[in-house]
């Protein structure tokens, strides 16, 4: 499981077993509103918070009713094979029944509440309950070579049949003694290439390591290519090795990162004085590369600091002309990863604030996250998707130094999402990051180290498109957004464009319309709108948008107060063919694209 579960509390009878549940597998509790004591944190709606956490990729273990949560996360269902673990427990703890992702740690986690409860996991697929086993989902420390042939298999002997477990790794593969002994399918467990055969999968324990090392744009097929000799020259297959090792310069070096995502391991990073500990140990120690990067080994040592203290070279240093390579063996498969990861920055929009509006992607960013980073009232929107976690809160007016911070953290090695309302990419932070990564040190920009993490920016549902649904479809025809903030803007530039806007007939959203100070420029949008568009033009102001707060208010442009409207509206104003349409759920405000004209040419043309 990639992510933490989360224990889920509905009411008071179940509070006791959820309690118990989440001290015995060392995770957060999160309870409802007004029917549980205590929490780690809180929700109000048990279908939204279970669909909520779902989408994010978190398992969730219900002390529940099993409907409720198949109520819950039904709308989401499409790929058993990505989705994460949906567990339901009986109030009395008696039953602990694993509803999906059986083969993707459900079934154990299940047995593993059940022996905490005294109670009994009843686990439905057909591997488990006939053989005790999952072949697809072998244990940590160990990988399917072949997965498409698993459940052929596992029919076979389901059908009767027995198992022979052959190869030099068959000793260390005590999970699979249990399975009936026969000839009809061969099970081999192996640390070197495997050509499996009908009825044939291939294990292999993750015991090896890569120490890689590389000039600075490598090509990726020069290092692939020295990868996978090196590999063949071990006796080793690739499915063998637990992770990808390097020293941290190299973080962002795309032949490696490319490397590893080719194989689909975890690329790990070292120190260089981490890296030099291993001096002893290395075969081809080299005092070049110790007066380039402080260390006399990167493929080496980097290779013995992941396998561990006891590991050995089983394939000392290769080189091609940009590139190097070694291989390690650890006595036994490696289930900790030493060194750190590469830092990620997930720059993330969360929409207005409503969780209905966060898109998944957001969901799962901010749940794998270690640290959340972002205006406090944008934090706290999240509700209990940041109970648990480190936070690093700034005030409005600290922009650069919340974004300095955030890919700082990043460059440590940690998973950090900086959190923005709206689009993060529309007047929010995503800019601002790569501005930063983008600035030269002599212009205060961020460390090397800040320069080589992972940026992700993930789509938010922005302010004017929160405003556009709510009112309809005022969009629908060409449209701009202007921000009226002339803090950051100057305002020759600001009235600049609100003269191009307005000329040109754009539908315009505004952002940041009025500040305490500053209430003027929204007036003056105003007077120089009406110069081009009907005074009838209709305006929408839309505040606090997906919040319980939420208030729409339509105006005529030459009626617009700016009295009424305060930095949490958005303001739209139509284009000289916007309408407002008076209809059955109350005024819809829409932009015709044209098609009523469309269709009396189409006419026009056929009558010809």
């Amino acid at each position: 499981m990639a992510l933490t579960p989360v224990v889920l509390a509905l009411s008071r009878s179940g509070e006791p077993v959820a309690r118990k549940v989440a001290e015995a597998l060392g995770v957060p509790l999160h309870g409802r509103t007004g029917r549980v004591e205590r929490a780690d944190a809180w929700f109000d709606n048990a279908l939204d918070h279970a669909r909520d956490l779902f989408a994010a990729g978190t398992p969730v273990i219900g002390v529940c009713a099993s409907g409720i949560l198949i109520r819950g996360v039904a709308p989401l269902l499409s790929d058993k094979r990505g989705e994460p673990p949906v567990i339901s427990v009986s109030d009395d703890g008696s039953v602990v029944v694993p509803l999906l992702g059986g083969h993707r740690g459900a079934n154990r986690l299940a047995r593993q509440i059940a022996e905490a409860l005294g109670g009994t996991a009843a686990v439905t697929t057909a591997g488990d309950v006939a053989m005790g086993v999952a072949l697809d989902e072998p244990p940590v420390g160990w990988r399917l070579a072949n997965p498409e042939a698993a459940k052929p298999v596992m029919a076979t002997l389901l059908g009767g049949g027995g198992a022979t477990v052959a190869g030099d790794e068959a000793g260390r593969a005590e999970w699979l003694a249990a399975l009936p002994q026969g000839d009809a399918v061969r099970l081999t467990c192996s640390l070197g290439p495997v050509t499996p055969g009908e009825n044939e999968l291939a294990f292999h324990p993750t015991r090896a390591v890569l120490g890689v090392g590389c000039a600075r744009n490598c090509p990726p097929t020069e290092l692939e290519t020295l990868v996978l000799g090196a590999l063949n020259c071990a006796g080793i297959a690739p499915g063998a090795l637990a992770a990808i090792g390097t020293i941290d310069l190299k973080a962002d070096e795309p032949a490696i990162l490319a490397l590893a995502d080719r194989f689909g391991v975890p690329l790990r990073l070292f120190e260089s004085a981490e890296l030099e500990v291993e001096t002893p140990r290395l075969a081809n120690p080299s005092e070049v590369v110790f007066a380039e990067v402080g260390t006399h080994g990167v493929s080496e040592a980097a290779a013995l600091a992941l396998a561990g203290a006891e590991a050995d070279l089983v394939q000392p240093k290769l080189k091609s002309d940009m590139a190097t390579c070694a291989v390690a063996l650890a006595p036994e498969p490696i289930t900790e990863l030493k060194g750190r990861p590469r830092g990620r920055l997930s720059i993330v929009g969360i929409g207005p604030g409503q969780a209905t509006w966060r898109t998944p992607e957001a969901s799962r960013l901010i749940a794998e996250a270690e640290e959340l980073v972002g205006y406090s009232l944008y934090i706290d929107l999240l509700g209990p998707l940041a109970a648990g976690k480190a936070r690093s809160d700034f005030p409005l007016g600290g922009e650069e130094d919340r974004c300095r911070y955030a890919l700082e953290r990043a460059g440590e090695g940690k998973n950090v999402a900086l959190v923005c309302s709206g689009d993060a990419g529309i007047y929010a932070m995503g800019a601002l990051v790569f501005e930063l990564l983008d600035r030269g040190a002599e212009e205060h920009g961020v460390s090397d180290a800040a320069r080589r993490v992972e940026v992700i920016s993930a789509p938010g549902v922005s302010a004017l498109q929160g405003a556009a649904a709510r009112a309809g479809a005022p969009l629908g025809h060409d449209f701009c957004a202007i921000s009226l903030s002339d803090l950051l803007t100057p305002r020759e530039d600001i009235l600049r464009r609100l003269k191009a806007a307005a000329e040109g007939d754009f539908v315009i959203a505004f952002y940041n319309p009025v500040s305490r100070k500053r209430r003027t420029l929204l007036a003056e949008a105003r007077d120089i709108l009406l110069q081009h568009r009907p005074a009838d033009t209709p305006v929408l102001l839309a505040s606090s948008l997906g919040r319980p707060e939420e208030e729409l208010r339509y105006r005529r442009l030459d009626e617009l107060d700016v009295d009424e409207v305060d930095m949490l509206t958005v303001v739209l104003v139509g284009s000289s063919q916007s309408r407002l349409a008076q209809l059955g759920e109350g005024p819809r405000m829409f932009t015709p694209r044209g098609y009523a004209r469309k269709i009396d040419g189409d006419l026009a043309k056929a009558g010809e």
